[in-house]
């Protein structure tokens, strides 16, 4: 008995000195992944009522929930871990009816998704479900090119939905009563539809490739009987957008694309802001930006861009370095700034009555998302709605005034809140588990650190709870790349299952660093457009290995047993950490990341470029193939073979090379399986597959 007592106290020892924390661990996976995730948060106009969707381990439905008790009331029932998305979710004005899209975008074979192996091959559909029974009935059965097709648009009268597919727009009756026809046929591609508020004018873009158009579509009955063209010219205008009264359309012009232009040199994109009065549908530009790499069009100007009831174009701009919204007038005059500060702004909506704007930031607390509301006109300083160690997303205001938000902290997962004086109100505390781990979670905390050129570089840093001697530590780099992990559970479906995943790998022991390198969001303009970033040089690379660098300063990290993983852009990251620097990571995980960036450099659009040559070379010298003679470590390979964001033919062409100069590998393909996984049990498998690489190779345990 003794003997069996001393050979269990011993593995018990080994165990906890090796940092595998096989002790620590409280949690499963699943757990840590059990809670429903909400995304596309609506509302209807007219009266207070809410709709989005809850995907529950995979299985995708609508919910609604009414003022002002908001129970939340599950209004589709679709069943099982199916792999078919709901996406577009919107809701009539009087919320009667909720409309929406199921199944992906086609492939370029012209497929859609089929991660389940279905025999029956998924369709992606538009449908439409009364509020008051739920039954969903076909808008239309159209397969599209591209995400396009995903965004529906319902007409103020509530009796037509319009959409963008296969080069046109489509339309059909709300009431399901015949199938969707094509409204448009013109040349070019129809994107970007809007609707006038009297339901009878839809305006929209006509891309012709190198230029665009803005075209006014006059309809009655469903059916197109005049087209107007806005000001036609060789540049790009884009985003329509009415004013309440339909007496002005206020869009965006960028300048026509350009053919030689250098590749290695980055030009700014001057815009500028152009209304037209719909009696003559004659425009005028009431705002230029600047020339300078700040002016360039921002990352998120097609969802800030909002018109006042009282008559203010809001816009943003990172003129000041910071992406802020800009108010004018729709007859031009003075630009307002409405959010000062060293801080950027991300979701924009209007008030309940048009004359604010509900907006996210990271103002005062950089590394998190919290709301705030400014009137369109300014004259005031922004007033917070949320704050605290919290983070608040997506923000509508409904037409009693109350204000509702998606929102998580670092111990609770996403889900439905309403915002009041005294705080934030969950809406939907019957959707977390009974068993989800929220008390065993760890609180990551902020770290800052500099890069090797001395840039400032923010990270999330989880600790293993009750940690005394040095274990295994592990960078997490995230896709993008332009995006922010945050002290939290993330806005993105995507990343709040890695950062689940970052949990569940600091309860088995494993130090997690999550580095928000350079070409991230909301840290300034200049942090994400910095120089010689992607394949003109991946100094971002720069930003990882000071990760590292930092985490094998900390006492409780064995600096000889680091590893990396991350997925998309972070498995480029990942795969040239590898490749480079195996002497510092001892293993790494690469989801559907990528070995060479010589693509970019041998599109047909960069054949006249003057310096050709000179860029492909630094694409190469950019790419983890270039140093696989120098990559060692082990690696585990994972990605679904109908990616439609990442070549598959990456992953297969990484694998030859690693296998021609005898670098160990693991693989996991998943068959018709996109970029974000759509089926639940395959993130289960593939971040169990994740921690088990790990523990084998960083702990020596199995």
């Amino acid at each position: 008995m003794r003997r069996h007592h001393r050979l269990w106290l011993c593995t018990l020892l080994l165990s906890f000195c090796s940092g595998s924390s096989l002790l620590a661990q409280s949690f499963t996976i699943e757990q840590v992944m059990s809670s429903p995730f909400p995304a596309s948060l609506t509302a209807a106009k007219q009266v207070p009522r809410i709709a989005w969707v809850f995907n529950n381990k995979g299985e995708r439905n609508v919910w609604i929930a009414d003022a002002p008790e908001f129970r939340p009331h599950q209004l589709t029932h679709y069943e099982g871990d199916n792999g078919q998305p709901i996406a577009s979710l919107q809701i009539t004005s009087d919320g009667s009816k909720v409309v929406y899209v199921r199944g992906t975008e086609l492939n370029d074979a012209g497929k859609s998704a089929n991660p389940t192996a279905s025999p029956v091959a998924p369709e992606q559909q538009a449908w439409v479900a009364d509020t008051s029974d739920g039954e969903p009935h076909l808008l239309g059965e159209v397969g599209c090119p591209d995400e396009e097709c995903e965004d529906l648009h319902i007409s103020p009268d509530n009796q037509w939905v319009v959409w963008p597919a296969k080069h046109v727009l489509w339309i059909a009756p709300i009431d399901g009563s015949s199938k969707a026809v094509a409204l448009t046929d013109l040349q070019g591609t129809a994107l970007e539809p809007a609707w006038s508020a009297d339901s009878r004018h839809i305006a929209f873009t006509l891309d012709r490739e190198d230029h665009s158009f803005i075209v006014i579509a006059d309809v009655e009955h469903g059916a197109v009987t005049a087209y107007h063209y806005l000001s036609p010219s060789v540049d790009r205008d884009e985003y329509p957008h009415w004013s309440r009264d339909n007496r002005h359309i206020v869009f965006l012009r960028r300048h026509g694309r350009e053919s030689g232009l250098p590749l290695l040199q980055v030009l700014p994109e001057p815009w500028s802001l152009w209304v037209a009065d719909t009696q003559h549908y004659t425009p005028s530009q009431i705002w230029q930006s600047g020339q300078s790499s700040r002016d360039s069009l921002p990352s998120f100007a097609d969802r800030s861009l909002k018109v006042s009831s009282d008559n203010h174009v809001i816009f943003d701009s990172e003129q000041d370095g910071w992406n802020h919204l800009y108010s004018i007038g729709l007859d031009g005059g003075k630009t307002t700034l409405l959010t000062p500060g060293e801080f950027s702004v991300e979701d924009v909506e209007l008030s309940a009555d048009g004359r604010s704007v509900i907006f996210s930031s990271n103002q005062n607390d950089i590394d998190r998302r919290h709301i705030w509301q400014v009137p369109a006109a300014g004259g005031e300083a922004p007033v917070a709605l949320s704050q605290g160690q919290s983070i608040e997303w997506s923000p509508l205001q409904l037409s009693n005034e109350t204000t509702i938000c998606l929102g998580s902290s670092a111990t609770t997962p996403a889900l439905v809140y309403k915002l009041e004086r005294s705080g934030r109100k969950l809406l939907t505390p019957n959707a977390l588990p009974a068993d989800f781990p929220s008390s065993q979670l760890v609180v990551p905390e902020e770290v800052v650190f500099k890069s090797e050129d001395g840039l400032t570089v923010h990270g999330q840093l989880f600790r293993p709870k009750n940690q005394k001697l040095p274990g295994p530590g592990l960078i997490f780099v995230h896709g993008g790349p332009h995006r922010q992990m945050l002290l939290g559970f993330n806005p993105m479906g995507y990343y709040h299952n890695a950062y689940a995943e970052n949990q569940y790998l600091a309860s088995r022991g494993f130090t997690v660093l999550s580095v928000n390198y350079r070409l991230g969001i909301m840290y300034g303009h200049d942090f994400e457009y910095a120089p010689h970033t992607y394949w003109r040089g991946a100094s971002e690379y720069k930003d990882v290995l000071a990760g590292a660098v930092y985490l094998r300063s900390l006492p409780t990290v064995d600096a000889h047993r680091i590893g990396i993983w991350g997925g998309s852009y972070g498995g480029f990251l990942t795969a040239m950490a590898l490749a480079r620097n195996s002497d510092i990571f001892a293993a790494g995980v690469d989801y559907h990341g990528m070995g060479s960036l010589m693509s970019h450099v041998h599109s047909q659009s960069a054949l006249f470029a003057p310096d050709l040559q000179e860029a492909q070379k630094i694409a190469w010298a950019s790419s983890p193939e270039a140093y696989i003679d120098q990559w060692k470590s082990p690696v585990l390979l994972i990605q679904g073979d109908d990616d439609r964001n990442v070549d598959f033919h990456q992953t297969v062409d990484l694998a030859q090379k690693l296998r021609s100069h005898d670098v160990s590998f693991n693989q996991i393909v998943y068959p018709n399986e996109i970029h974000g996984f759509l089926l639940w049990h395959h993130w289960i498998e593939s971040y169990t597959a994740t921690t088990d690489f790990f523990e084998k190779h960083l702990n020596g345990v199995h």
